[in-house]
């Protein structure tokens, strides 16, 4: 008899597929690795602004979608477009591929709590005129990222752990975290409104778990910058994971955020499972 998927639920968003800047081939790891029985794919999987501008498209990130396609024959996969690829959201309620698409969604965790899932560009409007990539201006971020590409595959080559020059940059910004503290608030604003216990999104890339006036916030992350997604085990218990996969060691380095409602970090090496 088959074994069942080690969790109950997982959230993955902000893939950007179709940018240079984009970790396909970390992500292709995470879902080898991780299974669950529902995955949310929580926007922003397929970067439609960048290829309106040029064609990004290699190998590893048709091996994505590929995989998420064959993952939906057998597994609910339920898709909540972002801004970026926005064009979904005209085909809300309809299914591609098997995976369902949904503007929004309602997620109910094993211990019943209840989480409004949105990708999150709609309360942009709080942080409009002062999102910290705005700050440095969209070429300049752009420029950032190619930076954060050649400086991963150097330090991946000198066996050296890895680190994102714009997370460090948008860390030490004092504006830039006052504005993603304002998002975070009206995001969680949001869960009041809709009467549920927290909200799940993504759309700024910053892995976070707040509590915020007694409404769960939860972000994603993203796989740009963070290499991050969200968890459900099977009593309920939510995990931010980090996944970074480490060829030339034999294993996967991972950073997991705390259970649901305890504090602080903890890092702790995974080694891969055996194969057969």
């Amino acid at each position: 008899m088959a074994s069942s998927p080690q969790y109950r639920t997982i959230w993955l968003s902000d893939l950007h597929l179709g940018t240079p800047q984009a970790k396909a081939s970390f992500v292709l790891d995470f879902l080898q690795h991780h299974e669950a029985e529902r995955y949310y794919l929580v926007g922003d999987v397929i970067d439609g602004w960048a290829l309106q501008r040029s064609w990004h498209w290699p190998r590893a990130h048709n091996k994505v979608i590929q995989g998420l396609l064959r993952t939906a024959q057998s597994t609910d996969v339920i898709y909540v477009p972002g801004n970026h690829d926005a064009a979904a959201r005209e085909y809300d309620g309809l299914q591609l591929g098997g995976i369902a698409i949904q503007k929004h969604a309602v997620h109910t965790l094993a211990d019943g709590r209840r989480f409004w899932v949105t990708h999150g560009d709609e309360f942009e409007g709080v942080v409009r005129h002062a999102r910290w990539v705005e700050l440095l201006g969209q070429w300049t971020y752009a420029g950032v990222l190619t930076m954060d590409h050649w400086l991963e595959r150097a330090r991946r080559f000198f066996n050296l752990p890895y680190w994102s020059l714009a997370n460090a940059l948008k860390e030490s910004n004092e504006q830039a975290q006052q504005f993603i503290a304002t998002f975070e608030d009206a995001a969680a604003q949001r869960a009041q409104e809709k009467a549920v216990d927290g909200i799940i999104c993504g759309h700024i890339h910053r892995p976070q778990m707040r509590l915020i006036d007694g409404h769960r916030y939860l972000n994603t992350g993203d796989w740009v910058q963070n290499c991050t997604a969200l968890v459900e085990h099977r009593d309920g218990t939510l995990e931010l994971r980090r996944w970074i996969p480490k060829e030339t060691e034999g294993t996967i380095a991972t950073e997991a955020s705390p259970r649901d409602g305890a504090s602080g970090h903890r890092r702790a090496p995974l080694h891969r499972p055996a194969e057969g």
